[in-house]
């Protein structure tokens, strides 16, 4: 699928689904001895959160960004880093009545026309809980 990998000589890839366990990002072209941490994640993550706007998600993700490789000791290695932000609030239940049916404003329909598929969960990687993977790698 094109649209994952974005950059040349610093490049992310993004991966994970909206209703799927978790989501996250690779980041390579990321020189060694940068200082990097979980805490340095917090505030982004809490900028891009949803509010409590009635027309917003429902959806309460803690955005915990873990770090899974490419720092040792609070600084990068030169090696890809690999971010995980794990889903926790996911009910896919209401989206059953949905399999067949395209919801209108949202990118359901294009999915299918593009791709030959489209995850009725919520939208999987059209989503917009997927701007997490790309906020952690900013």
């Amino acid at each position: 699928m094109a649209g994952n990998t974005f950059g040349q000589i610093f490049r992310i890839t993004t991966f994970g689904e909206s209703h799927g366990p978790a989501l996250g990002v690779v980041i390579d072209g990321c020189p060694p001895e940068t200082p990097l941490c979980e805490e340095d994640f917090k505030a982004p993550m809490a900028a891009r959160r949803p509010n409590a706007h009635p027309l917003s998600t429902p959806r309460r993700e803690t955005d915990r960004v873990q770090i899974l490789s490419g720092v040792f000791e609070g600084r990068t290695t030169g090696t890809p880093i690999m971010l995980l932000i794990a889903n926790s609030d996911v009910d896919s239940a209401p989206y059953e009545v949905l399999k067949k049916v395209f919801r209108p404003g949202h990118a359901d329909y294009t999915y299918r026309c593009k791709y030959g598929h489209y995850d009725f969960r919520g939208g999987g990687r059209a989503s917009a809980r997927e701007t997490a993977a790309r906020v952690a790698a900013a």
